[in-house]
């Protein structure tokens, strides 16, 4: 299995609207923390490294704070695996 890329040593922490998102997991976007497919066509692609579907529930936008080191036991959330 791959190791993925870590983007940055920090959590993207960003307002969202309730929706379906797509979270960058292989750090190859260019759109962080978001997949902008990247991984196709690496070898990412097909594992579970390539992206991660998560949801915004409710009728309010909400402040998360998404992994951007890519290590997180609790993906798409940052767990502080960063600071370890």
């Amino acid at each position: 299995m791959p190791t993925p890329k870590s983007p940055q040593n920090a959590p993207y922490v960003v307002t969202l609207e309730p929706g379906t998102y797509m979270w960058c997991a292989c750090g190859l976007s260019k759109n962080q923390p978001h997949c902008d497919n990247a991984h196709k066509g690496t070898e990412y692609e097909g594992t579970n490294l390539a992206a991660k579907m998560f949801e915004i529930d409710g009728n309010e936008p909400k402040q998360v704070a998404l992994c951007g080191c890519k290590k997180t036991g609790n993906p798409p959330y940052c767990d502080g695996t960063h600071a370890l």
